[in-house]
């Protein structure tokens, strides 16, 4: 009897709290909307929007050139949101005080190292839209750490590349910027078919960050190279060690001058590990034993050196293929 007694109460309060919430949602609803995004009102000092008409007025030049980008689409063909309506102040913040003072860079945000702008505000103000995705490891990526911004990079205001809005004509180009290392290596005489076009940086590499060493898009190196070099994953019957715990150890992922990417030419890469073995193995092969090297030619290095018997170096399924000859 007593809890069928708190009934009533158990209502009274269950509706009293559908009242309190209907009032607060419709306290929330009549707020009226700002054309502005709130968070950045403390932009640039406090300054307010002052539309893009007037930036236009000594932006004129820079227009010519940001019409013809994917932003420029954006902001004034397809707007998705209030931010996307304010154009060029959803980049630069709010331009009042730079309107008024021009020469005092603290005024509005800018995308040069010359301006002055935090790289981290730089970065923000970015995120604000390209946010997830691939961006999503960006924080304590090794770009990041490196201090680079976004426009390091990329440049908005201009459509120099055919995608991506990039600083240079090709995704290459702009990684060769800084990685002049690997330049070099796409131009050795065995190398990745990078700079015949058929591939980029960005089908191995994420550069807007990773959980992988190297920005791999993949968790590891084999799996990297397994996109495109299937055949080579296995399972085998017969594993060659190497193979199965880093591609690295025996190619260079960028160029060589040896055949196949080696890192060195065969049967001296060989004899690395398979140098104290009884039989041939014993024997240090080195370039006198060729044609040519004054020394006696030795068979054994010939043509493709210790792949003339040992053809599937990689893996073997044969039930005789232990020795990866067959």
């Amino acid at each position: 009897m007593n809890y069928l007694r708190t009934f009533p109460t158990i209502r009274v309060g269950l509706v009293a709290s559908y009242v309190g919430a209907i009032a607060l949602v419709s306290t929330i609803l009549a707020k009226p909307s700002t054309s502005a995004p709130a968070a950045a009102v403390a932009l640039n000092g406090g300054a307010t929007y002052i539309g893009e008409a007037d930036c236009l007025v000594c932006h004129g030049n820079v227009n010519k050139q940001f019409s013809h980008t994917l932003h420029a689409d954006v902001f004034r063909l397809n707007q998705q949101n209030e931010k996307e309506k304010i154009t060029c102040e959803a980049c630069h913040g709010p331009g009042s005080k730079h309107s008024e003072d021009k020469k005092n860079r603290s005024a509005i945000v800018g995308f040069t190292k010359e301006w002055g702008t935090p790289v981290a505000e730089q970065t923000a103000m970015c995120l604000t839209c390209h946010q997830g995705g691939q961006r999503m490891f960006w924080p304590g990526s090794t770009h990041a750490n490196s201090q680079m911004s976004c426009s390091d990079c990329h440049n908005p205001m201009a459509k120099i590349s055919a995608t991506g809005l990039l600083k240079k004509q090709s995704i290459n180009e702009t990684c060769y910027t800084c990685h002049q290392q690997q330049r070099a290596e796409f131009s050795k005489r065995s190398h990745m078919p990078v700079n015949e076009g058929k591939m980029s940086c960005v089908d191995c590499h994420n550069p807007h960050g990773s959980p992988s060493k190297a920005l791999l898009k993949t968790d590891s190196v084999n799996e990297t190279c397994y996109t495109c070099h299937a055949e080579k994953r296995g399972p085998f019957l017969w594993e060659h060690a190497p193979v199965r715990d880093n591609c690295l150890s025996c190619h260079n992922a960028h160029g060589s001058n040896h055949v196949k990417l080696l890192t060195v030419a065969p049967p001296m890469l060989c004899q690395q590990c398979h140098g104290n073995g009884q039989g041939h193995q014993a024997s240090l092969f080195n370039a006198s034993q060729i044609v040519g090297g004054g020394g006696a030619p030795n068979t054994r290095i010939m043509s493709h050196s210790c792949q003339n018997c040992h053809s599937q170096v990689h893996g073997s399924n044969h039930p005789g293929g232990a020795r990866f000859q067959r």
